[in-house]
């Protein structure tokens, strides 16, 4: 990558973020959202980690190494549910997700 083509890239990118994060601040100052855009925007966090931990469950190819292996993410998955479910708990959700992997690669 030549240095031209460098901050073509790091301008676009600044003038991307600028525009995404600062403008609708900006736009939105002083007015009210409707109880609509405040419930969806909400959402978003959960979305996005939801997300995050699909694409580590369910990622192409993960039978290759066999059904056990696969299978294990799927169930430390389900403890953490119900554990969080349960306790509501962020703290105990995590002691629990680790802790029931490290069991299940042990067996």
């Amino acid at each position: 990558m030549s240095w031209e083509e460098f901050w073509i890239i790091l301008i676009g990118c600044s003038i991307t973020i600028l525009i995404c994060r600062t403008l609708p601040l900006f736009l939105l100052k002083g007015r009210e959202l409707p109880e609509w855009a405040i419930r969806s925007l909400g959402l978003i966090p959960a979305a996005a980690f939801a997300a995050l931990v699909a694409n580590d469950l369910f990622a192409p190819g993960m039978f290759d190494g066999g059904i056990w292996p696969a299978a294990i993410p799927l169930l430390v998955a389900c403890f953490v549910v119900v554990v969080a479910l349960k306790t509501r708990s962020l703290l105990w959700s995590a002691v629990t997700g680790v802790a029931v992997y490290a069991i299940l690669l042990l067996i």
